[in-house]
């Protein structure tokens, strides 16, 4: 059985995370992303092919080099999700601000 990469899976791992940031400038080659990291050329390519299988980057051929360009857009589907436990969050916190203010008028008479 065949796993489907999804944005998630990409963000997952703090090393893609460093490299969607580096890219959301400028693209870069393959190689100026490895020169950032101390780790291998190889491991560094494994990040960049699991990022272009979840559609946050793509890779152009200019010439010998190969850049990666970030493509941003597909982060929509975690910021959706982020978005929902962020609205439940401000929810709960603005009903615990209105009970404390309530306390505050009971307990002060302010």
């Amino acid at each position: 059985m065949e796993m489907r990469r999804d944005a998630f899976q990409a963000i997952a791992d703090p090393t893609r995370r460093q490299i969607i940031g580096m890219l959301s400038n400028t693209a870069l080659n393959v190689n100026t992303l490895a020169e950032s990291f101390d780790m291998s050329r190889q491991a560094i390519s494994l990040h960049v092919k699991i990022l272009t299988e979840c559609g946050l980057i793509s890779i152009q051929q200019k010439g010998r080099e190969r850049f990666c360009e970030a493509q941003l857009n597909k982060l929509s589907e975690v910021a959706a999700w982020v978005e929902q436990y962020k609205q439940h969050w401000e929810s709960k916190l603005d009903n615990m601000e209105t009970y404390l203010e309530k306390l505050k008028k009971e307990r002060y008479g302010k």
